[in-house]
C-alpha cells in the first residue's frame, strides 16, 4: 500500500503536481504511519528533484535501473575472481569495469538522453 501510494508521485504530469501529490501522500500515510510522513517530508527535496528537469528526462532520472545493472556487472566480475587479496584489488577491478563501461558509452551511437532534450537544459540555465 505504501509503495503504491508513493509511486503515484512519479506519475504526475507537472513539477507542481509532483510536489502536491507528495504532500498529499505524506499526509494520508501520516494518519497510519507517522514515521513515514516525517521521512517523506524531510526527503521531499530529494524525492522531487527529478521534477526540476525537462519532462522527457524524468523517467531516466528517477529510475535506478542503469545503476543496478552496473552494480550487477561489478558483482558478476568479482564473483569470478572469488577472493581478493586486499580491498585495493577489489577497487581496481571495480574501477576497470567502470572505465570499460564509460568507454563503451563514449563510442556508442545511442544516447541516454537525446541532444534535443539536453539542449532544453541549457535553456533552463
Amino acid at each position: 500500500m505504501v509503495a503504491a501510494a508513493i509511486r503515484t508521485v512519479f506519475a504526475q504530469p507537472t513539477a507542481q503536481t509532483v510536489r502536491d501529490q507528495l504532500t498529499t501522500i505524506a499526509a494520508m500515510l501520516g494518519r497510519q504511519f507517522p514515521p513515514v510522513e516525517r521521512m517523506l517530508i524531510e526527503a521531499a527535496d530529494d524525492i522531487t528533484a527529478f521534477a526540476d528537469f525537462p519532462h522527457q528526462h524524468w523517467k531516466k532520472i528517477w529510475s535506478t535501473n542503469p545503476l543496478e545493472r552496473l552494480n550487477r556487472e561489478i558483482k558478476r566480475r568479482s564473483d569470478v575472481v572469488g577472493v581478493f587479496p586486499n580491498p585495493a584489488a577489489l577497487a581496481r577491478l571495480a574501477g576497470a569495469v567502470l572505465a570499460e563501461h564509460h568507454d563503451e558509452w563514449q563510442v556508442s551511437d545511442r544516447r541516454y538522453l537525446s541532444e534535443g532534450s539536453m539542449a532544453q537544459l541549457a535553456d533552463l540555465a
